[in-house]
């Protein structure tokens, strides 16, 4: 088992081996347990069922679920995240920061900031027209396409929503552990807003 969800709380700055000063986003992983596991015989593919702890209210159909497997913990979220069908790990088990080592390499996965509808120059980094005496197309896309086949074509980049979709980032380092407050800082920045969801996967040392 090598991957947890946690709550971004922010970024601060700490000193890392070689006293240099390094920008580190701080992330705290609220208790959660293994609440079923998807195996190839019974449905086809291998998962792990994560459920993380902070929901006061369960509907009866989902407490009906985790009563059956002996699990008596307010479940917020339920999430599936990926598995080798080989590793050992067992229903109830419960996962904290102790699962991370500092200098451990992960990759974290989140739901990017929200920026709204932006045109084009933001969001496709277009460069701009001229902007001398007479020019009207200063932050206009340009030509969207050709004669024929008189239609736009599918994937042309334009401007839109942009952000607030998942996005993985690699190359973090943990940087810290705290067991007490089960926080782990990661090193730079991470996908999504404070308070936001991310889920935390190591990928080697």
């Amino acid at each position: 088992m090598n991957a947890v969800f946690a709550t971004k709380l922010g970024m601060t700055q700490m000193y890392n081996d070689n006293n240099r000063h390094i920008p580190v986003t701080v992330l705290k992983v609220t208790p959660q347990v293994i609440t079923d596991l998807r195996t190839m015989d019974k449905d086809g593919y291998s998962a792990i069922q994560l459920g993380t702890t902070g929901s006061k209210h369960i509907a009866k159909p989902q407490a009906g679920e985790l009563t059956k497997h002996n699990i008596d913990l307010p479940i917020a979220h339920r999430t599936e995240i990926a598995w080798d069908g080989e590793s050992q790990v067992s229903i109830g088990q419960s996962l904290d920061v102790t699962l991370f080592a500092p200098g451990d390499k992960v990759a974290i996965t989140g739901v990017s900031k929200g920026k709204g509808f932006a045109g084009t120059i933001k969001r496709h980094n277009f460069t701009r027209g001229p902007v001398s005496h007479g020019s009207k197309n200063v932050r206009k896309p340009g030509s969207i396409g050709s004669g024929y086949p008189q239609r736009v074509l599918k994937g042309l980049r334009m401007a839109g929503h942009m952000g607030a979709v998942t996005v993985t980032t690699k190359g973090h380092k943990v940087v810290a552990i705290n067991e007490k407050d089960n926080t782990i800082a990661i090193s730079g920045a991470v996908p999504g807003a404070a308070k936001s969801r991310v889920l935390i996967q190591k990928i080697g040392k």
